[in-house]
């Protein structure tokens, strides 16, 4: 049989100042609910904050369940999936048209151009896409990159 709870009670509350959940007495109750608790560790006051139950993981319905579930009997509508390109593939698709030899290095106070290479100390080799108030975004095997610039 369980105990019912009163004030004076020892309960786990999460304390606001330890930032752990502890034993707390509890100072104050309404309707039979623990509102108000101090902490036994620090002597804070706070408002009761309970144990949170752990949550099971979300199961996803199938096609077949969800078109049960439907009220008009049809499967609900989905958004098409277009397959996302790595950014390793756009840069192999850019840079096979030009000369790798030709890149121009990297540097603040440099000007690019759109669909120039840039050789990059850290990067590597890049593709320019855009240039615009003094930044660069530049497309590098590794991903895209926006980089300060003289243009």
């Amino acid at each position: 049989m369980l105990r019912v709870k009163t004030v004076g009670d020892i309960v786990d509350s999460q304390c606001t100042r330890c930032k752990a959940l502890l034993n707390h007495t509890i100072i104050a109750m309404v309707a039979g609910q623990v509102v108000r608790v101090k902490c036994n560790t620090c002597g804070s006051e706070h408002n009761h904050r309970p144990a949170k139950e752990a949550k099971e993981p979300k199961v996803a319905a199938t096609k077949a369940a969800s078109a049960r579930t439907s009220t008009t009997g049809a499967a609900p509508r989905s958004r098409a999936k277009v397959p996302a390109q790595s950014d390793e593939s756009i840069w192999e698709e850019m840079i096979r048209p030009l000369d790798p030899d030709l890149a121009g290095p990297y540097s603040m106070e440099g000007k690019f151009k759109a669909n120039t290479l840039m050789a990059h100390p850290s990067f590597g080799i890049g593709v320019v896409v855009s240039c615009q108030s003094g930044k660069v975004e530049v497309v590098f095997k590794t991903g895209r990159k926006l980089l300060r610039c003289g243009c």
